[in-house]
């Protein structure tokens, strides 16, 4: 069953709590995305998986309890603060914001967490701020950034897959299926992807990556040919995403639950 934290009583949240639910928090940003895509790009991607990932979850295993709360809409956005609109939150608070929702879940009686994650800024806050609710509430915090999930085969050349990073043809296309009204190419002009040189280690996103701005992909501060996005594609890469996003719900809900470590107790 699908439940959202806002819409329950306390004693309702408590009774949810017994039967070991998951809660679920997206993670979203408000910065800018080029001249096409609208700054809330990451936020409506994120919101629009989740909504996805609820229709399917419970036509796959209604069994499985869901709370969702509200969406975190702005993160760590500095490399994109240089380009107007940009809403940035310095690393610390976002990082002590999750820890702080954790420990109210955790209050509540619940222990397992997973984040969705539409911001390629938001990874190194997730992975801190977990690892201290792993330790401080014994809680499972399942870190689900759905870039990093595997991707839709064929839909996309590989190049504009892994380093047409920001407003290229992966979030175009969605946002073309989750908001068309929002996306316009009046005075467009493609950025070619942040790939890297033939057998080079070092890039923006390669193996060996290296700290960038925004200004530091194109003028227009993105990375990846938009120009063939379009609806449908869109529609086939959210459902593809959220099907996985669902799986990782299921297989979040039945890992075992944590035990404060003896080594904690001897504190």
């Amino acid at each position: 069953m699908v439940y959202h934290w806002q819409h329950l009583t306390a004693p309702q949240l408590r009774t949810l709590a017994q039967r070991d639910p998951v809660a679920v928090i997206t993670l979203g940003a408000i910065e800018q995305h080029g001249t096409h895509l609208p700054l809330g790009t990451d936020l409506i991607i994120g919101e629009g998986l989740q909504a996805a990932m609820l229709k399917q979850l419970e036509k796959q295993d209604a069994s499985v309890d869901v709370v969702c709360l509200p969406a975190i809409a702005v993160g760590a956005s500095d490399e994109h603060a240089s380009f107007a609109g940009t809403l940035s939150l310095p690393a610390p608070l976002p990082i002590a914001t999750l820890e702080a929702y954790g420990e109210s879940i955790a209050r509540a009686g619940i222990h397992k967490l997973m984040l969705i994650n539409s911001h390629g800024g938001n990874k190194s806050v997730m992975d801190l701020a977990a690892l201290t609710l792993r330790r401080r509430c014994h809680m499972r915090v399942v870190k689900a950034t759905y870039t990093r999930l595997p991707p839709l085969a064929g839909a996309m050349n590989a190049d504009e897959l892994r380093y047409g990073l920001h407003g290229g043809l992966l979030e175009t296309s969605m946002l073309q299926h989750l908001a068309p009204q929002l996306v316009t190419f009046e005075g467009y002009t493609p950025a070619a992807p942040a790939t890297p040189p033939e057998g080079a280690l070092v890039s923006p996103e390669g193996s060996a990556a290296f700290a960038w701005l925004g200004e530091d992909l194109s003028h227009h501060g993105v990375a990846g040919d938009a120009s063939q996005a379009n609806a449908a594609l869109g529609k086939r890469l959210v459902h593809h995403y959220a099907a996985q996003l669902a799986q990782v719900v299921a297989e979040t809900a039945k890992l075992p639950p944590l035990e404060p470590s003896a080594a904690a107790g001897k504190r």
